[in-house]
């Protein structure tokens, strides 16, 4: 980690900031109680896209994963429904899990939806916090690394959309190897690496040449500062043009704070301490909640609450780019779409409004 004293850095302004929105297709329950089905958590998504795009959201990613509370294991293929609805919102991927797929297979995908969206399509790429792929696509665990840095190599080499030449351990190689279709984009399809917070990630996104999605859903944002510290100063020292820096994190939005805290506990709770079990973990507590409500990372109250706390983490940060994840375990779709409304007509012109007073 940088060594450099904490410092403020700069970002986008407030018209070129980004604000977008993330789900992982979460299983939500029907006004029953019932679970909703996985086709139907599905059009749901599709819905609340759709919203986002006629309220002015500037991004939508989908989140891949291969277990039974979330209904999004093909993220490319919704965003391809979600493309033909809409007009002007980015379409991508938080995160396409590259260790577990071909490199070759997800860079034509995209390319794809890039062709049938207009230019919109863009992929966050990961090793993701879930393993379940592994073992679904015949992978070892214990390539964990090597298979995200090998896989990532090729994958930056297929974005010059020229001819390839590569050789690893774990795909067969390719010799002077043409990749269709190609795009229309100056430099392969846009593209971003997800990081969770390690120095190594950081200078891998940086040596890539591929911008840093951050996902931050823990703890007080500027503890990542020194991340996007030596995330430019590497930049600098290898005399490269500034890229983009974004932030993930969780939250969600009613019309007041209490409104907003009561609706989110009861999935919240239940979602983290499900994984928890998993992880070995202890059961979260409401005053858990409510200090990670208060001074964290999760971004939840009243569109004005909201909009305070993400305008504070782009300026602590100085971010280009800010997606809120809406989705949260068995949150019922309604309550996600009033979410993604206020967000849409409240929050972010708001966050705009106050960073242009910076």
């Amino acid at each position: 980690m940088s060594n450099s004293p904490i410092q403020a850095v700069a970002g986008a302004s407030a018209s070129e900031l980004i604000l977008g929105l993330d789900t992982f297709g979460d299983i939500t329950h029907a006004a029953s109680g019932e679970p909703e089905s996985h086709a139907q958590v599905l059009r749901n998504v599709v819905e609340q896209a759709v919203l986002a795009d006629q309220l002015g959201v500037d991004a939508i990613t989908l989140g891949e994963h291969h277990r039974d509370d979330f209904a999004i294991s093909s993220p490319e293929i919704t965003l391809a429904a979600i493309a033909g609805k809409t007009e002007r919102i980015l379409l991508g991927t938080g995160v396409t899990i590259l260790s577990s797929d071909d490199p070759v297979r997800v860079y034509q995908r995209f390319a794809t939806l890039d062709a049938v969206s207009n230019g919109r399509a863009e992929v966050i790429l990961g090793r993701g916090s879930f393993t379940e792929s592994f073992p679904l696509f015949g992978y070892d665990l214990g390539d964990y690394e090597t298979l995200f840095a090998e896989k990532l190599d090729l994958f930056n080499l297929l974005r010059s959309e020229g001819p390839v030449t590569w050789s690893g351990k774990h795909r067969s190689p390719l010799v002077n190897q043409e990749i269709y279709p190609k795009t229309e984009q100056p430099n392969g399809v846009r593209s971003w690496i997800g990081v969770g917070g390690s120095p190594h990630s950081v200078l891998r996104s940086v040596q890539a040449g591929i911008p840093m999605m951050l996902a931050i859903i823990g703890g007080d944002p500027a503890r990542f500062l020194p991340f996007a510290n030596l995330y430019r100063q590497t930049q600098d020292e290898l005399g490269r043009d500034q890229m983009p820096l974004g932030v993930h994190s969780p939250g969600h939005i009613a019309e007041t704070d209490a409104e907003a805290r009561d609706q989110l506990w009861l999935h919240f709770e239940k979602n983290r301490n499900r994984i928890g079990s998993e992880r070995g973990w202890p059961n979260t507590t409401r005053a858990e909640f409510e200090h990670e409500a208060d001074a964290g990372s999760l971004y939840v109250g009243s569109p004005e609450t909201v909009a305070q706390r993400i305008a504070s983490t782009v300026r602590t940060l100085g971010v280009d780019r800010f997606d809120l994840k809406y989705s949260s375990g068995t949150m019922p779709h309604e309550q996600l779409m009033s979410s993604v409304g206020l967000y849409g007509t409240a929050v972010i012109p708001r966050v705009r409004e106050l960073l242009s007073e910076s």
